[in-house]
C-alpha cells in the first residue's frame, strides 16, 4: 500500500483538527498543483470508511481524467476498496457503493438515485459557483435535502474565482481555507521542480482586445494573435530557446490558432499535434500517449490540458494566450511543476504577458469581487489646482490642466521571476514571539523574529490574526502549521495573543528559515524543523 508523504498526512490532520476545534460549514484544502491531492483523497476516504463503516462518500470532479486518477490512487491506498464510478465518458454508472467517484455532468440530476450521502469531496472545487446555481450547487442542495448533516470538503490549488473573489466570500459554499503546504516547501523538499521564465522578443499585445465577464474575448484575442507574422516569429523563437528540451506544451488563443502553430512547428521539422475540445476521445488519447512516449515533441491546445493532464516531463511551456484569470494562469504554469526524469526545471516562455499580469505563481493576487455600483466613485487630484476629479479624466474640468497618461508598469523578467523567489537561508540560533501593533491598521497582531549569526539580519514574520476575512484566516492557518511542527499545539487553544506568543516561545524553533526580501519586509518561503523533515 502507498504511504503518505508528511505534508499529505499533515493535510488530513489539519482537516480533522478543524472539525475538532468546532469548525462549522464546509472547509476547503488549498493544495498546490502536483502535491498529490488524489493521494490525500484516497487516504481520507479509507480512514473515514474504516472509522465509520456506514458512511457514504461522493467524490466529484469535472473531467474523466481526474476521475480515473482519483479511483486509481484509491485502490493503491486500499486494494479492494468498496468504490464505484459514475461517468458517461468512462461508460460506467455505479451509484450504490460506499465510495462513488463521479463526474458532475453525469450525476448533477441524479440526487434521487444517489440517495443519502454523508460526505462530498470536490476536486477543483473553485469551479463551484458562488451563487446557488449550476450543476454542483443543484446536486449538493438536493442531497442536503436528503441529509441536512451532509458536509462538503473541497480541494483546489486556486481558492478564488474571476469576478467573485475568494471561494469563502459569501454566498459561496465554503467557509474556511486550510493551507497545509506551499509551493515553496514542496520545491525545497524536491517534490516539485521550479519554473524558469525568459523575456521573449516576440510580443502578443492585448491592446484593443475587449473583455467579457472579466476576461479577454476569445474571438478578438485569436484574431489579434493568430497571424502568419506572429506565428512564424513565435515558433522560430521557441525553437531557438528550446535547445534539446523534449516535451513542449503550447497554450493558444483559439482552435485555429492552435492548429496553425502546430502546422508551423511541423513545417520546421518539430513533430507536433493539436488538441481541442472537439478532438475525438480515441484520437485525443492516442495523441497524449504519443506525446508521453516522445513520438510527438510538441502539443498545442485550447483549454484542454489545464486540469487532469499529468505528464511530469514537460520541460517547456509557451503561453500564446492572455488571460485575466489567475486560476487559468496557475493551471497553465502548473503543468511544468512536477519533477522530471531529465532536468531540474521547466522553461516558461510568456509571449502574451501573463506573468506580467499576475506575478509569480507563489504570490498570485486573488481577483476582486464584483462590487455594486452605488459606492463612491474613484477619484484623483489635479496636480495644478488640487481639484478632485474622476479617475478617468484626461484633463481637469476646473482648470483645464492635462493629466499625463498613466505609465504602464514594466516587468523585467529574470529566469526565476515566475517563481517569485531567490531564497536566502538563515541558520536559526533563536526566535522571539511577541505582540505587534500594525502601523497602517492599528490592529494587534503577532510577530516572530528569527535570529541567526551576528552578521545575519533579523528576519521577522507577521500574523494578522485580528484581521477579518482571508488575511486573518490565512494567518491563523499558517500559525497552526508552525505550532504543529514546533510541538506547541496548545498555542492555538488560546484566544489571547500574549498567551499564544508565550506558548509558541516554549516550542521548538526551526533549524533553518528560507526567505526572500520584499522591500523592507521578509517573505518566509519555508521552515525546516529537523525532527519533522522527511
Amino acid at each position: 500500500m502507498t504511504e503518505l508523504r508528511e505534508y499529505q498526512q499533515r493535510a488530513i490532520d489539519q482537516l480533522y483538527q478543524w472539525f475538532d476545534d468546532g469548525g462549522t460549514g464546509n472547509p476547503c484544502m488549498v493544495l498546490p498543483t502536483g502535491s498529490g491531492k488524489s493521494h490525500i483523497v484516497a487516504a481520507l476516504c479509507k480512514d473515514v470508511l474504516q472509522s465509520w463503516p456506514e458512511t457514504r462518500v461522493l467524490m466529484l470532479t469535472h473531467v474523466r481524467e481526474l476521475i480515473v486518477q482519483n479511483a486509481e490512487k484509491m485502490l493503491q491506498h486500499w486494494p479492494g476498496a468498496p468504490l464505484g464510478i459514475c461517468s458517461s465518458g468512462l461508460r460506467k454508472n455505479t451509484l450504490t457503493e460506499p465510495i462513488t467517484f463521479a463526474g458532475i455532468q453525469s450525476v448533477r440530476n441524479k440526487a434521487k438515485q444517489i440517495g443519502h450521502v454523508d460526505l462530498i469531496i470536490v476536486d477543483e472545487c473553485h469551479l463551484i459557483g458562488h451563487e446557488d446555481a449550476g450543476g454542483y450547487r443543484k446536486l449538493i442542495g438536493a442531497l442536503l435535502a436528503v441529509n441536512p448533516a451532509l458536509r462538503v470538503i473541497g480541494l483546489t490549488a486556486t481558492p478564488y474565482r474571476l469576478g467573485h473573489g475568494m471561494i469563502t466570500d459569501k454566498p459561496a459554499l465554503f467557509d474556511a481555507l486550510l493551507e497545509p503546504v506551499t509551493i515553496q516547501e514542496l520545491i525545497h523538499k524536491g517534490y516539485l521542480m521550479p519554473l524558469r521564465s525568459k523575456i521573449t522578443k516576440e510580443k502578443l499585445s492585448t491592446e484593443g482586445i475587449k473583455k467579457r465577464a472579466g476576461d479577454y474575448v476569445e474571438s478578438e484575442m485569436q484574431a489579434a494573435f493568430d497571424t502568419e507574422t506572429h506565428n512564424m516569429a513565435v515558433v522560430d523563437e521557441v525553437i531557438s530557446l528550446a535547445g534539446d528540451r523534449k516535451a513542449w506544451l503550447f497554450f493558444c488563443a483559439g482552435v485555429n490558432h492552435a492548429q496553425h502553430i502546430a502546422d508551423e512547428l511541423n513545417d520546421r521539422g518539430i513533430v507536433a499535434a493539436c488538441l481541442t475540445g472537439d478532438t475525438p476521445k480515441v484520437e485525443r488519447d492516442q495523441i497524449i500517449e504519443d506525446f508521453k512516449s516522445g513520438a510527438i515533441r510538441a502539443l498545442t491546445n485550447v483549454n484542454v490540458l489545464t486540469t487532469g493532464f499529468d505528464y511530469p516531463d514537460i520541460d517547456l511551456i509557451a503561453m500564446l494566450r492572455a488571460t485575466m484569470s489567475p486560476v487559468l494562469y496557475v493551471q497553465m504554469a502548473g503543468r511544468g511543476l512536477r519533477p522530471k526524469s531529465h532536468t531540474d526545471h521547466c522553461l516558461v516562455l510568456d509571449f502574451a504577458g501573463v506573468v506580467e499580469t499576475h506575478g509569480p505563481i507563489t504570490a498570485v493576487v486573488p481577483p476582486n469581487k464584483k462590487k455594486p455600483g452605488d459606492g463612491e466613485a474613484p477619484v484623483k487630484t489635479c496636480p495644478a489646482c488640487n481639484e478632485l476629479v474622476h479617475i478617468s479624466a484626461t484633463t481637469c474640468p476646473a482648470c483645464g490642466a492635462p493629466f499625463p497618461p498613466p505609465a504602464k508598469p514594466k516587468l523585467e523578467l529574470r529566469d526565476v521571476d515566475i517563481m517569485g523567489f531567490r531564497p536566502t537561508e538563515l541558520v536559526v540560533t533563536s526566535w522571539r514571539w511577541r505582540q505587534h501593533v500594525s502601523r497602517t491598521s492599528g490592529k494587534l497582531m503577532i510577530a516572530v523574529d528569527y535570529y541567526g549569526a551576528l552578521s545575519d539580519p533579523v528576519v521577522t514574520d507577521y500574523y494578522p490574526l485580528s484581521h477579518e476575512g482571508y488575511a486573518g484566516a490565512a494567518a491563523a492557518q499558517r500559525l497552526a502549521v508552525i505550532a504543529n511542527h514546533a510541538g506547541a499545539v496548545d498555542a492555538m487553544q488560546h484566544d489571547d495573543m500574549g498567551a499564544i506568543c508565550a506558548a509558541m516561545q516554549r516550542g521548538r524553533k526551526p533549524s533553518h528559515v528560507h526567505y526572500k526580501k520584499d522591500g523592507k519586509f521578509y517573505r518566509i518561503l519555508s521552515l525546516d524543523f529537523d525532527v519533522m523533515d522527511d
